[in-house]
């Protein structure tokens, strides 16, 4: 297929670009800049100029592929909601170019938030909240109820690999700053992880499925203990780790402190099912023993 990627030199983005020329699938990436569109063309990818804002110009590269891949967003936390509305756009422009088709589109979302309160499960639908401002979920099953073959990749709060950018280099980030790696309470609270390969395998086999699911989980690990995170970036650091209360969280975490407190196990058994997936590389705590884990910092 010629699979038409946004995000295609971020973390996840790159990962799944490098699974779909693996599996001999022609990439059309988008890229914001010259340097993203060199390490684009340099990896074999045919490069389409423009960002999420140039509603036009995604419209234009979704019509000529076969499927398209979102995963782009803007994860500057001070401009959310921002962003959320920038990537409902940018999924609407993409549909549209898919409507009247059966070419596919998978868009991504998280797991977090999803099933308070208990395991979340690929048929679920997240909570009304105002709150949160995201709107992926609802943008892509306004897209289904139209007839597009519209379908949701749910990642965890830990995708990770080598180059990690995400929640678990924030919390590095958070503990350098204060000094100590923190948990709240006893640090019970569930995280799910996978590793960057092994979710980029899931959008890989979700299109060459013809992304029948309404959402697919890529969780390689339901259920991991805040505490012990913490206590991997404590060691990583060679950082002091402690408990602090509820009421601690907010003046130790910042804006962090709701995803620091979160407790979002996930089950990816449907995913496993229907898509034959099985993810084979090592999970969260012993990918943050690795050296050198927690040697860069965030971006954001």
């Amino acid at each position: 297929m010629r699979v038409f990627v946004t995000g295609a030199t971020g973390f996840v983005g790159s990962a799944i670009v490098a699974e779909l020329l693996g599996a001999g699938h022609q990439v059309v990436g988008l890229a914001r800049s010259d340097k993203s569109a060199m390490a684009l063309e340099a990896a074999g990818v045919e490069v389409r100029l423009g960002s999420l804002e140039d509603l036009g110009g995604l419209t234009d590269a979704a019509s000529a592929s076969d499927a398209v891949i979102h995963t782009a967003f803007g994860h500057d936390f001070t401009r959310f909601a921002e962003s959320s509305a920038v990537d409902r756009h940018a999924i609407a422009a993409l549909g549209e170019a898919l409507t009247g088709s059966s070419r596919p589109l998978l868009a991504t979302a998280g797991v977090a938030f999803l099933a308070p309160g208990r395991i979340a499960v690929e048929s679920d639908t997240p909570p009304v909240d105002p709150g949160y401002p995201r709107q992926s979920e609802a943008a892509i099953a306004a897209l289904a109820a139209r007839g597009v073959r519209a379908s949701l990749v749910r990642l965890p709060p830990s995708v990770h690999g080598p180059g990690d950018r995400g929640f678990v280099p924030m919390l590095a980030d958070i503990a350098r700053q204060k000094g100590v790696s923190a948990y709240i309470g006893e640090g019970n609270n569930r995280w799910t992880g996978v590793h960057r390969s092994d979710a980029a395998r899931v959008y890989r086999l979700a299109l060459e499925h013809c992304a029948t699911e309404r959402a697919y989980h890529a969780v390689a690990e339901a259920s991991i203990p805040f505490r012990a995170i913490a206590e991997k970036v404590a060691a990583g650091l060679g950082l002091p780790i402690r408990s602090i209360s509820a009421d601690e969280a907010e003046d130790h975490f910042g804006w962090f402190a709701p995803f620091a407190a979160m407790d979002t196990p996930a089950s990816s058994e449907r995913t496993r099912a229907v898509l034959g997936w099985q993810p084979d590389q090592v999970g969260l705590l012993t990918d943050l023993s690795s050296p050198g884990y927690f040697d860069g910092e965030t971006t954001g």
